[in-house]
């Protein structure tokens, strides 16, 4: 049973205070993970009871339905976010340095920032390893707000109405964008800005893993917990597959609203999570309407979104909100000789076939057999009838690339990426 996290009090967000005195941010829990987690699930009868808080007993079945028919529309609380991938820790992944705007924008001189230290896409990879303070606010489907919390700046993304505002205090740079425009539609938000947001909290993580039921998967209740204050049941959900890398999703699901609280996912390898998400404190209360208002701060370079839009469908040459995305998924698929699927549930394996030009080798002088040696130092080297290559292993997800440049990717283990090589050959 996972330790209950410490309850937190916050009774504003300091929302009129200067750059200097807000907290950093950063945004968006792993989409890559959220995937893994959304694995295939059977039901297993199973019944909880006992542990702390004593609630009645309920089924996984029942459980479940309990989180599907939840529908809490207000509340607001505070999300820790815990991390550990097991990613080397690179340039510009973390901290404020790297993160908001160190050698852009605003920060150099006067020089002009195109909003790209305040877009939220561009804060993924920052969640990508480490602890992480998340400040959630919700009132209906109109109004949200997420801030992301640290020591060095602060990153919002408020949701009101057809307004959105992006601002990140280490840049000191706001992105705003509306509804207006976009096929008619003047009442909604464009949903490329605050979509990042629905990955951000304990609900929509377990949602995404109950999305579909099957039979790669166990489900069963197992005890209960205290999590922010708030009495829960836990629910544990473990893959069929042996090959997965995954050992289990553990989600704490409030016992009076079925709102889940905590998710928390732990690799087959052991250790510690490699996503712990869960709130600290929440309230279910109708939320401040301040918290949905947003004004940027005296100085605040201010980026119409809007116009950025615009000018890139115009140099896609088509209008439309996702003309852009496609293609480019397009060109990069076709650019990497196609993209398929194997497998089922928790042991699926994404494949882009190669161009014949693989990794470099470790053998011979110069820079190739320099690069050669710095991954062999990385990566395992594996053969089998498909050829050899090398395996690039995290906690959670492995990946073979073969000398021809052929990727084999999934959160499985070595020998399920090696069988996924032979079988294609």
């Amino acid at each position: 049973m996972p330790r209950n996290e410490p309850t937190e009090r916050t009774d504003e967000w300091g929302e009129g205070r200067s750059p200097k005195r807000r907290k950093a941010v950063r945004y968006a829990v792993p989409v890559a993970v959220a995937g893994v987690a959304a694995a295939t699930i059977g039901l297993v009868p199973a019944f909880a009871g006992s542990g702390s808080p004593d609630l009645p007993k309920i089924s996984a079945q029942d459980l479940i339905a309990k989180i599907a028919s939840s529908d809490v529309q207000q509340l607001s609380g505070t999300v820790r976010v815990t991390t550990d991938l097991g990613l080397p820790s690179l340039p510009g992944m973390g901290g404020a340095a790297g993160s908001f705007g160190g050698g852009r924008g605003g920060e150099q001189g006067g020089k002009s920032d195109d909003g790209a230290s305040a877009a939220p896409q561009n804060k993924l990879m920052e969640l990508a390893s480490g602890a992480h303070t998340l400040r959630v606010a919700a009132d209906g489907p109109d109004k949200q707000r997420v801030s992301i919390v640290d020591k060095a700046a602060e990153y919002s993304l408020v949701h009101n109405g057809k307004e959105v505002w992006a601002y990140d205090s280490g840049s000191n740079t706001a992105v705003h964008s509306t509804g207006a425009g976009r096929h008619g539609d003047r009442h909604h938000a464009p949903k490329d800005l605050p979509g990042d947001l629905k990955n951000a909290t304990p609900q929509d993580l377990a949602k995404q893993a109950l999305k579909a039921a099957g039979d790669t998967t166990s489900v069963t209740v197992d005890g209960t917990a205290k999590v922010a204050g708030r009495d829960a049941y836990q629910l544990l959900i473990k893959p069929k597959q042996a090959a997965s890398t995954v050992g289990s999703i553990r989600v704490a699901v409030d016992a009076a609203n079925g709102t889940p609280l905590k998710f928390t996912l732990t690799p087959k390898s052991g250790g510690p999570a490699a996503v712990d998400v869960g709130y600290t404190n929440v309230d279910f209360a109708k939320p401040d309407a301040g918290l949905f208002s947003f004004t940027p701060p005296k100085g605040a370079k201010v980026v119409d979104g809007d116009k950025q839009r615009a000018k890139a469908e115009r140099e896609h040459g088509k209008r439309g909100k996702d003309f852009g995305a496609r293609k480019g998924a397009e060109d990069f698929k076709k650019g990497l000789g196609g993209l398929n699927v194997v497998g089922k549930g928790w042991t699926s394996i994404a494949t882009i076939k190669g161009t014949g030009s693989g990794l470099p080798s470790g053998k011979g002088q110069g820079p190739g057999g320099d690069a050669g040696k710095f991954l062999d130092s990385l990566g395992d080297k594996v053969s089998g009838s498909f050829g050899s290559g090398r395996v690039f292993s995290t906690r959670l997800v492995n990946a073979l690339i073969t000398d021809n440049g052929t990727v084999y990717v999934g959160a499985v283990d070595k020998q399920a990426l090696i069988d996924a090589a032979d079988a294609a050959k």
